[in-house]
């Protein structure tokens, strides 16, 4: 009974500190911590960003690519714990829209949740798509451009499926995600490692002399978009707060468990498969343009890698729930404040699974489309997947410098989760990280392709901004909500 009354009592003190933010909501607030950041790591998903450019990236840099899962991670807890600060004092649903506009404004936060709802919409698509080849080997036929559509498709829907059913389904289905990719991971890194090894630890320093214009550090630097197209998902977990009791102290801890557990995960995979390389020059040379299904067909055979598939389909279902959700908790703030067409319809939540329907439904229609038309422009739709992970880097550079901005105004975080002294010194460690890793993905390195496809990144970015630009412009959603916002240094 006290155990009910203190719940009870919890719950309405979550509401109304979302009520002293100017905002209140029907959410059902039954995610738990641990629910909470397995959301956040099924988006970061190891098991789906290392298998995905393992074998892109050891060619290009190399083991000594290993590295930059570790620097990355370095770097993006750096940005998490500006995001834990900002989270802590402002747990609204939605993630980096509301934080963007207390911090600095309601245009500045447009244009970050313009941004970011495009890249998160684009990765939605990515990842589906990206899941085509292992189920089509997990379930016997050939991958190809039609199958891994229609597979693409037939997981946005289930995903969509399984969002409409509410959050207690979903925190479920991420709780599951997260046990089996994290023991997954572990399992097959483990056999890989005490039973596949072909190579000393020391090869994670040999650079099998490769280099460019005389210098490693560049081959080094395209394979470090390794860890750098996968440290970001901690960000989900602040996308749900209004889902998840006392968000002001468990939603930072999330973030950081994210970063934590999933940057181990995925080092720990990376180094299991370099160690099981059994010829690295091949791969490099080109000799062997997959070696990840070298590994796994040498070391499992065709019944323990259809195992394998299984797990990394599993990987791939539960991160493209957890984007899916984040995306429609940001559409659902952008409606709630009405800054978006359609706001009212999309701010509603269903009275029976206090979800919000519309949104879920739009997040499953639009990556859906954006997969019809890879198959027939695929170049085009390739660049624009490329943005998609530059998108979201951009996204979070613009909330870590609208932090800046606000520091510099006279704001000091007053939520459960500070950094005290040490906030200014990484904000600004936050920032140059981030500018770095920015013009690192974007950097063009195919001086003999053609020019929109050398600078396809910055181009398709330049659209995306110059839309967004032009829609705030002529429609000026900023204007029709009397919502807090450029308050954060005024409290």
């Amino acid at each position: 009974m006290n155990s009910s009354l203190d719940k009870s009592a919890a719950l309405d003190a979550d509401a109304e500190q979302l009520k002293a933010l100017g905002y209140t909501s029907n959410f059902d607030r039954s995610m738990s911590l641990w629910q909470n950041f397995a959301l956040g790591f099924t988006y970061l998903s190891p098991v789906v960003g290392v298998y995905t450019l393992f074998g892109l990236c050891l060619a290009a840099g190399g083991p000594p690519m290993f590295w930059s899962y570790l620097l990355v991670g370095m770097g993006q807890m750096l940005v998490c714990l500006v995001f834990c600060e900002v989270v802590s004092q402002y747990p609204i649903s939605g993630g980096v829209y509301p934080w963007a506009r207390r911090l600095v404004g309601k245009k500045w936060a447009w244009m970050v949740g313009w941004i970011y709802a495009i890249s998160l919409c684009v990765t939605v698509a990515a990842v589906a798509l990206g899941a085509g080849p292992y189920i089509a080997n997990l379930l016997g036929f050939e991958s190809t451009p039609i199958t891994n559509t229609l597979v693409a498709l037939v997981l946005t829907a289930i995903a969509t499926l399984l969002n409409l059913s509410g959050t207690q389904l979903l925190a479920r289905v991420a709780m599951f995600g997260f046990i089996c990719e994290l023991v997954g991971a572990i399992a097959i890194g483990g056999y890989l490692l005490i039973f596949e090894r072909h190579q000393s630890i020391w090869v994670l320093f040999d650079t099998f002399d490769i280099s460019i214009d005389g210098a490693y550090w560049p081959a080094f630097l395209t394979a470090a978009l390794a860890g750098m197209f996968l440290y970001y998902g901690f960000e989900a977990c602040g996308d749900v707060a209004e889902e998840t009791p006392n968000p002001s102290r468990q939603v930072p801890k999330a973030m950081r468990m994210t970063i934590w557990i999933g940057g181990a995960a995925s080092m720990f995979a990376a180094i299991a498969l370099i160690l099981a390389v059994p010829d690295v020059r091949a791969v490099i040379t080109g000799a062997d343009k997959d070696p990840m299904t070298t590994i796994f067909s040498s070391a499992f055979g065709p019944t323990g890698a259809r195992i394998v598939m299984a797990i990394i389909t599993v990987s791939f279902v539960s991160c493209v729930l957890s984007l899916q959700a984040s995306a429609s908790r940001l559409l659902y703030s952008y409606a709630r404040d009405e800054m978006v067409m359609g706001s009212g319809l999309l701010k509603k939540l269903s009275p029976a699974t206090h979800v919000p329907t519309a949104a879920l439904v739009v997040c499953g229609v639009l990556p859906a489309l954006i997969v019809c038309v890879g198959f027939y422009l695929q170049n085009a739709v390739a660049l624009v997947v490329s943005f998609a992970a530059v998108g979201i880097y951009l996204a979070f550079q613009m909330i870590v410098l609208a932090a800046l901005y606000a520091r510099l105004r006279g704001w000091k975080p007053k939520g459960q989760f500070t950094l005290g002294r040490w906030g200014w010194l990484v904000n600004i460690a936050a920032l140059c990280y981030g500018v770095f890793a920015i013009l690192n993905m974007s950097w063009p390195r195919t001086p003999e392709a053609a020019w929109y496809v050398n600078y396809g990144i910055p181009l398709v970015g330049g659209i995306t901004l110059a839309i967004g630009m032009a829609y705030m412009l002529l429609f000026r959603p900023h204007t029709r909500s009397s919502a807090p916002a450029g308050d954060a240094w005024k409290n």
